[in-house]
């Protein structure tokens, strides 16, 4: 199947779109072949169109950076009939407006005491500590995906020179709320849990609490902005002062 072109806004549309099966009663449907912000209008519109045509009959569906993740009930549908509801949304598709994404400001208190790579990322670009702030901080990301922990969102792309790969040995503790990078992705831990991040700084959101409500705070297609905070207004907000240890 193919969307030749670009739609009104300019965006590239999806040269040749695969419907690959995944089990039984699972089909992934594959956009893109590789990752760019560009894909995500196209990506939210699929999914909002998918579940109007799959209503009662869809039993999950999970947007990722290039695909669609769709589980649908076989006793309803079956695989074929599956794959022509997917054809014909797909045929007839344009991308969402990116004016109605949400969008999020997230204050984070960029510090090396809670952000103890923030020297290594600067020392690995060239740059000064503060750069390295204002550079993570002025950007707006695209939550290109949800996954690892419950409110945990794929963010990006970090621009190139930030880019840093993971750490050699994960932690064991990475603190609620820690914000990292890892290549050209971002994301904010929601809960205590192991984490291999590159960790830059610490929000006060509590994304767990959101995410255990059944209401995230992020969502795919969502864009982000990092707004930096003192340590005094950080913790007026709730946050936790405790250091994270210094990777190896």
């Amino acid at each position: 199947m193919h969307l030749d072109g670009h739609d009104k806004m300019g965006l590239p549309a999806p040269s040749a779109v695969r419907i690959e099966l995944a089990a039984m009663d699972v089909l992934m449907v594959r956009l893109f072949d590789s990752i760019d912000e560009a894909n995500m209008p196209w990506l939210v519109a699929a999914d909002r169109a998918l579940r109007d045509a799959f209503g009662s009959a869809l039993i999950d569906l999970v947007p990722s950076y290039t695909t669609l993740m769709l589980h649908y009930d076989c006793l309803t549908l079956t695989h074929a009939e599956a794959c022509r509801r997917i054809e014909t949304v797909l045929a007839d598709l344009t991308p969402a407006d990116a004016e109605l994404a949400q969008r999020h400001e997230i204050p984070v208190w960029y510090d090396e005491s809670v952000g103890p790579e923030l020297r290594r990322v600067a020392q690995r670009a060239g740059i000064s500590v503060a750069e390295v702030v204002r550079r993570h901080s002025e950007h707006e990301y695209h939550v290109f995906a949800l996954g690892f922990a419950p409110g945990y969102g794929f963010m990006g792309l970090v621009e190139p020179e930030l880019a840093t790969p993971r750490l050699t040995t994960p932690r064991r503790r990475v603190m609620a709320g820690s914000v990292g990078i890892a290549e050209r992705q971002t994301a904010i831990y929601p809960l205590l849990s192991p984490g291999g991040w590159n960790i830059l700084g610490r929000t006060a959101i509590p994304l767990f609490e959101y995410a255990r409500r059944g209401e995230p705070l992020l969502n795919p297609g969502d864009r982000v902005r990092f707004v930096p905070v003192s340590r005094e207004e950080f913790v007026r907000q709730g946050g936790d002062t405790s250091p994270l240890e210094v990777s190896a």
